[in-house]
């Protein structure tokens, strides 16, 4: 996070997490109740241009007044009403969410707020028109429905679950690699879980397909906002019932067993070759060290 002298520090807080928004749930379906929200002098609108916005200082840059457009996000601690907008036009200075996210420029409640504006924009943006009839729909509940008048069809914002996973074998960890990564870069496994899935039979089916492990017991960690656009880390550390490892080169460029002194380099940015993982914001980083545990 930021020091006294506002000089920015590599954080260690996992990002996007410890919202401290009320998002008034019993309240926001009320049409007069979000008009009121949207027209008190306290009321705060933050704007992004897809996964970028503007810092003031190390806090959100707040807009007023409040657009009928805008999405209500929910209240702040002082009762004050919080709303996202899409800006059009790209924003001067504008930042990125993991950029701010990995330099701990803003508060972590702040993070979380943009990943909730972010994830809510994004699913606004690509549900104007009805899946079922194709008709164009209407904001409702501050943001957090559609509804379709023509065939009276409700649509509900939705979160992408991710499993990720470390599979450890006695003392060495499996990590692999995508080819777009930074050079040297190794981190846990993930993938999205398909329908009819369990979180288990989810990781226990990524982890077979990227590299022939096969996974038996398995714990869960923490899980994390992922804004890229709208998902939900799961993170998760497995056993694994074999060790010999055959990749799928569709998936990833490498996959190998590391052992525990090579993580705690990696994790320290200490590696005699230069291998990393990803920095402590990711989810990834907190499963390695619990799994050095």
């Amino acid at each position: 996070m930021p020091n006294d002298a506002g000089a920015i520090v590599r954080s260690s807080t996992l990002g996007f997490c410890g919202g401290s928004l009320d998002r008034a749930a019993a309240f926001r379906s009320d049409r007069d109740w979000i008009a009121a929200r949207r027209g008190e002098p306290t009321a705060k609108l933050v704007r992004l241009n897809g996964d970028k916005t503007r810092i003031t200082g190390n806090r959100l840059h707040y807009e007023a007044p409040v657009g009928d457009e805008a999405i209500f996000l929910g209240l702040d601690l002082a009762g004050h009403a919080i709303f996202a907008g899409e800006s059009v036009e790209p924003i001067e200075d504008a930042q990125d969410l993991r950029s701010l996210a990995i330099e701990g420029r803003v508060h972590s409640s702040d993070l979380a707020t943009l990943a909730q504006a972010r994830s809510l924009l994004h699913w606004h943006q690509r549900h104007r028109f009805c899946a079922n009839c194709g008709h164009e729909t209407e904001m409702k509940d501050g943001g957090y429905r559609r509804h379709c008048p023509n065939c009276t069809a409700e649509h509900f914002p939705r979160t992408d679950p991710v499993i990720i996973i470390i599979v450890r074998a006695g003392d060495d960890i499996l990590m692999g690699r995508q080819a777009s990564w930074p050079s040297g870069r190794y981190s846990a496994l993930a993938g999205f879980l398909e329908p009819g899935e369990t979180i288990e039979e989810a990781a226990r089916r990524e982890v077979l397909e990227e590299s022939g492990i096969r996974v038996g017991a398995m714990n869960y960690v923490a899980s994390q906002p992922w804004p890229y656009p709208s998902s939900l880390m799961i993170g998760l550390i497995g056993e694994a019932l074999n060790r010999d490892i055959v990749i799928d080169k569709t998936e990833l460029e490498d996959a190998r067993w590391f052992s525990r002194i090579e993580i705690a380099q990696m994790l320290d940015e200490r590696h005699p070759g230069g291998l990393s993982v990803p920095p402590p914001m990711a989810i990834a980083h907190k499963i390695l060290e619990t799994a050095l545990i």
